[in-house]
């Protein structure tokens, strides 16, 4: 009782109590203490260099492989003969006339697919008599390549600009309406619920809850759909092109000039890093978040 007195006992007014850290257990060893992870911010000139060490290392090697002679003249041109070939067609008017027909066709089919899949899908995404309407046709005709439509569309409308505005069109509906389905259905359903309550229309609900809520979603589906559209484009092209990009190349195969193969391989390339880039700066703009969360 004695002992049990002793340790419950309470100190003297006059005595300072224990540190309460030599109560605890000691830490075991090789921990160390937590530190929080402090994102630290990179210039905007850093990003840069690394964002261009791919495309110029991929330059270095391909001058390297011409230099040296594993790469000859018949099978890829050296950069420089890639220049001087730019030169050429830049000079005569060839290259810009090209870029303006082959951008005209690619941005009118790219309009008019990211129209319709984005109708479509927020019709099958929103309405339960859409999606049971629509839904199974179009994942059916989704599974479609759109490479094989070429010869009917030729049969069709013939070898002029339409079947090569439309196929593009074609490639370009389902990312986006695929992307647009899925966004309109993950939209939080009590506050569709809650905005009905409130008398709001089912278009006013679409235009301020629905798609804001789905903008991830639209913008990755625009990424996809930029992409094809270039891809959809040197398939038009090859469909008895008289201009464009795509005529400049099947004249170069004809006489075998490798060098301006390489000029339209790399202004496709471009076209497709340009789009790539055009959806970034789109997503900077409307999902700032997104930024300052990094």
């Amino acid at each position: 009782m004695t002992a049990l007195h002793e340790t419950t006992a309470k100190p003297a007014p006059d005595e300072k109590p224990d540190d309460k850290s030599k109560d605890l257990p000691a830490a075991p060893e090789g921990l160390v203490a937590p530190r929080p992870v402090v994102s630290r911010p990179r210039p905007r000139r850093f990003s840069a260099v690394i964002r261009a060490l791919g495309p110029i290392t991929l330059v270095l090697l391909w001058w390297a492989a011409s230099a040296t002679g594993l790469l000859t003249p018949d099978v890829l041109a050296p950069p420089s003969d890639v220049l001087r070939a730019i030169g050429e067609l830049w000079g005569d008017g060839q290259l810009p006339d090209a870029l303006t027909t082959s951008l005209t066709r690619s941005g009118i089919g790219l309009l008019i697919g990211l129209t319709a899949g984005l109708t479509l899908g927020v019709i099958t995404g929103f309405t339960r008599l859409g999606d049971e309407l629509l839904d199974s046709s179009l994942q059916t005709l989704r599974t479609i390549p759109f490479l094989s439509l070429v010869p009917l569309f030729m049969v069709w409308f013939g070898i002029n600009e339409i079947a090569k505005i439309l196929l593009i069109a074609v490639a370009t509906t389902f990312p986006m309406y695929v992307s647009t389905t899925s966004g309109v259905r993950a939209t939080d359903a009590r506050l569709v619920e809650a905005m009905r309550s409130f008398g709001m229309s089912r278009l006013a609900i679409v235009r301020e809850v629905v798609l804001p809520g789905a903008l991830p979603s639209l913008l990755a589906g625009l990424r996809l759909s930029m992409t094809l559209s270039v891809i959809a484009l040197i398939a038009a092209e090859e469909i008895n092109a008289t201009a464009g990009i795509g005529y400049l190349m099947s004249q170069a195969q004809s006489y075998a000039r490798t060098d301006i193969l390489a000029v339209c391989i790399l202004v496709y390339g471009t076209l497709g890093l340009l789009a790539d880039m055009v959806v970034r700066l789109l997503e900077r703009v409307l999902m700032p978040w997104r930024r300052a969360g990094r």
